[in-house]
């Protein structure tokens, strides 16, 4: 008498393997071709893209006439002078980046908020004081979950719920650039993140635009040094280090 060969086994083994390549593919279709792609880092396109959808009516116009783009509405203004005060204005942004591994693919948490604040000092041409703050209760990513992390066991902001960078070294700007030329520089200060503070250098670059002073940069974090957990959880794994973004626009007070 003749037995029928158990084949199950080799239907069991077509499973895992089934669910070892949805494991792998689920990931990689989410992330490219689902997930929106995270956001560059923050330049000064995202100000000219801002400006190009706002239009504001110059001084002595009429709604008849055409109107012209905020940037363009503070041309001309250039040549003043650009000592004294200079204040935090609307179209500024700060926030972080880290690096992510989704189940072996590889992508950046970017979360950001336009709740920042500060002002620098400028005399002849050296940058004598300066300073910003992050309302860190307001960053925001594509993820809610991502958010939930963020604001509770990572950053705990209902604890620390700013990030302060302030400058501790002048600013030496050299010869004043033209209207839009960009100038990179070394920005020595300290950054106060999750209750701590350390001395940091970030690389900044600036340019006049108009009546303002436009300011991007990055700062490298290392989370252990701010005593911040690791952000990994469950089927996600970041590295140990971020960069804090920010694009910050100043007006003359």
């Amino acid at each position: 008498m003749t037995t029928k060969r158990r084949k199950w086994p080799w239907f069991l083994g077509g499973g895992v393997l089934l669910i070892v390549i949805a494991a792998i593919a689920g990931p990689f279709i989410y992330i490219h071709f689902i997930q929106a792609d995270p956001p560059p880092a923050l330049t000064f396109e995202n100000i000219e893209a801002n400006a190009g959808t706002t239009t504001t009516v110059a001084a002595g116009a009429t709604t008849a006439d055409p109107p012209t783009t905020a940037a363009g509405a503070a041309g001309g203004a250039s040549s003043d002078s650009i000592d004294g005060t200079w204040a935090i204005a609307a179209g500024s942004q700060a926030g972080y980046r880290v690096k992510e591994v989704l189940f072996g693919q590889n992508t950046d948490a970017v979360g950001r908020t336009s709740e920042v604040t500060g002002s620098l000092t400028i005399a002849g041409t050296s940058v004598s004081d300066g300073s910003f703050t992050v309302d860190l209760t307001t960053v925001t990513s594509d993820e809610s979950k991502r958010d939930g992390a963020f604001q509770g066991r990572i950053m705990e902001t209902s604890q620390f719920p700013e990030a302060t960078f302030k400058l501790t070294k002048p600013i030496d700007l050299g010869n004043l650039p033209g209207d839009k030329t960009e100038v990179t520089y070394t920005a020595t200060g300290e950054l106060n993140l999750h209750g701590v503070t350390k001395s940091v250098d970030a690389a900044i670059t600036a340019r006049r635009n108009g009546a303002n002073i436009e300011v991007s940069g990055a700062i490298p974090v290392v989370f252990a040094d701010y005593q911040i957990d690791n952000p990994s959880s469950a089927g996600i794994t970041t590295q140990d280090n971020g960069v804090v973004e920010f694009l910050l626009v100043f007006s003359k007070t």
